[in-house]
């Protein structure tokens, strides 16, 4: 099978093409960017590139974006070039090649204003019913491609399936005081509680997402990491989150006392990815109580996928905690 992957230079992309090449499949790689991973140079906002590229392609899995930390550098106009009109031009193109399974990489960001609940509130419950209020340009733009993938598939036929990846990035939270407060690791292993997933199950996602495509039609899922919360935890981790830890993970304060590590006072929102895990038949490895252990045994909790493929950062140039390697 022939599949293209777009963002082939990028952290989920050079995944996807690693996973895919090693299971033997021939992938086509676009990315802007050149690396071992991509096949083919060039902007998924111009057609003529996007139709070429497609030649013989059975399957997509469209990566390629502007992520939120280029909302300080890019305008405007470019996100909607590259994740709306770019997304355009992968479905339409991929319609008229007769492609038999699309999957799109969106975010949990494109619930913008909802994954913050007002003061009082408990924390938020985000499961694929709550509706998106945008934040930013980013979301804005994510959420529209969502629902050119919907319009594909209802009015052109194709199997089309949206991936909504919560954080998986390696690179320092963009927050000046988490990054002061915690040690980077500390940061990592507490959000796969909530807001958090490794790169290898981002990839199995979307590998089983592919095979699904085709039966399912079209459909928006959660990916994250299993939470270890339920609904009846909300008011007490918007509250004291250490607490609601502490009884399902007795073990957890002695293994972070010996780092030095810190849980996070409060958790604002939870992600659930039940219906990815009944409906794509996914099987997420790396949660918290994974990480743990590890931890404690003194191992590193990623992925060797994700050790290997490394920091990619967003920026040619040094802007903060986003740069290149």
């Amino acid at each position: 099978m022939r599949i293209l992957v777009t963002g082939s230079s990028g952290h989920l992309g050079e995944g996807l093409v690693r996973v895919l090449r090693a299971e033997g499949a021939d992938v086509v790689g676009f990315d802007v960017l050149e690396s071992p991973h991509t096949s083919l140079v060039g902007s998924i906002a111009d057609r003529a590139f996007v139709r070429r590229g497609m030649a013989g392609v059975q399957a997509v899995l469209h990566a390629a974006t502007l992520h939120k930390p280029h909302v300080g550098s890019h305008g405007r106009q470019e996100f909607v070039d590259t994740n709306i009109t770019g997304t355009l031009n992968l479905l339409e193109e991929a319609v008229a090649a007769g492609v038999g399974s699309f999957v799109f990489t969106s975010t949990t960001s494109a619930f913008g204003r909802a994954l913050s609940p007002g003061p009082g509130e408990p924390a938020a419950w985000i499961d694929e019913s709550v509706p998106p209020v945008p934040r930013n340009i980013y979301g804005a733009t994510k959420a529209a491609a969502e629902d050119l993938c919907e319009l594909a598939h209802r009015d052109q036929g194709l199997p089309c399936l949206v991936l909504r990846t919560s954080r998986f990035f390696p690179e320092a939270d963009d927050r000046e005081e988490v990054r002061n407060g915690y040690a980077d690791a500390n940061v990592k292993v507490n959000e796969l509680l909530y807001r958090r997933g490794d790169l290898e199950d981002m990839v199995s996602a979307h590998r089983r997402a592919l095979e699904r495509a085709p039966e399912i039609g079209f459909g928006r899922y959660i990916v994250s990491a299993t939470t270890p919360f339920t609904r009846d935890d909300l008011a007490e981790l918007r509250a004291d989150a250490p607490a609601v830890v502490r009884r399902l993970f007795p073990d957890y304060e002695a293994v972070y006392a010996e780092r030095g590590w810190r849980m996070f006072p409060a958790i604002d929102r939870v992600y659930d990815n039940g219906r990815a895990r009944a409906e794509l038949g996914w099987s997420p490895r790396y949660d918290f109580r994974h990480a743990l252990d590890r931890v404690a045994a003194g191992q590193d909790p990623r992925s060797e996928l994700a050790v290997t493929v490394g920091a990619k950062g967003y920026h040619a140039e040094p802007t903060g905690v986003y740069t290149v390697r």
